[in-house]
């Protein structure tokens, strides 16, 4: 069983889609603190040819609220308004037919509950990839929730029955791939490729929302792109 571990991100990067398709089983961390200021419930799109910021409100009451303890706002003129920006910024894409009904669902749920709905989202991407990755929520794992940083991870890992761990290359200096070994784990990184295509604006923007991928590539282009990365 390979196995990656991450927050739950609301259209998220490539990079992420990449560890997904990296494994069988993909954990949405979300019962840990939510990260204040962080790429949680935002990304960017391209509009006009520059990176523009989408943010979907959300409801916190501290500030140390866990990621499943937070609620998506129940505005209706907020998601009208973002999907007013993704409409005006990909409406000549080749594939925004074929993307925005996906992107108008997610954004229609009655889902409010944030870990839920970036759940459900990711299911809704994946499954257009046909990417078969199995997706859990950490909350729903029993485990000892008391643990922390590389032990809970590892803790995590065990009660799925991981035999492989991926983790983005952000962990080289948090993980010990000795201590992951010691309790049968083998520990990889994920190293991203150097990934362009073609978009509307003269110059490639890299790191944008998984939403303007699908918006200027076919799905066979996108499943060509999730492999391009190498594990260390």
């Amino acid at each position: 069983m390979q196995v990656a571990l991450m927050q739950p991100y609301l259209f998220p990067y490539i990079g992420y889609f990449q560890l997904i398709n990296a494994v069988d089983t993909f954990v949405l961390h979300d019962d840990v603190q939510w990260i204040k200021g962080g790429w949680i419930n935002r990304n960017q799109i391209l509009l006009d040819g520059e990176p523009h910021l989408c943010t979907l409100p959300v409801v916190k009451k501290s500030s140390y609220d866990l990621i499943n303890q937070c609620k998506v706002t129940d505005i209706p003129r907020e998601k009208k308004k973002i999907l007013g920006k993704i409409q005006s910024a990909y409406s000549n894409a080749p594939f925004f037919l074929e993307v925005m009904p996906i992107v108008k669902d997610v954004f229609s749920q009655s889902e409010n509950n944030f870990a839920k709905y970036v759940l459900y989202s990711l299911k809704k991407i994946i499954q257009y990839l046909d990417v078969p990755t199995n997706l859990v929520m950490s909350s729903e794992l029993q485990k000892d929730d008391h643990l922390k940083g590389q032990s809970r991870v590892i803790e995590i890992c065990s009660q799925i029955g991981a035999v492989l761990y991926v983790n983005p290359p952000g962990g080289v200096g948090l993980y010990d791939k000795n201590k992951f070994k010691e309790a049968g784990i083998d520990l990889y990184f994920l190293k991203s490729n150097k990934i362009q295509y073609q978009q509307s604006s003269t110059e490639f923007v890299p790191n944008l929302s998984i939403i303007d991928v699908l918006m200027f590539n076919s799905t066979e282009s996108v499943q060509e792109i999730l492999k391009q990365f190498t594990l260390v």
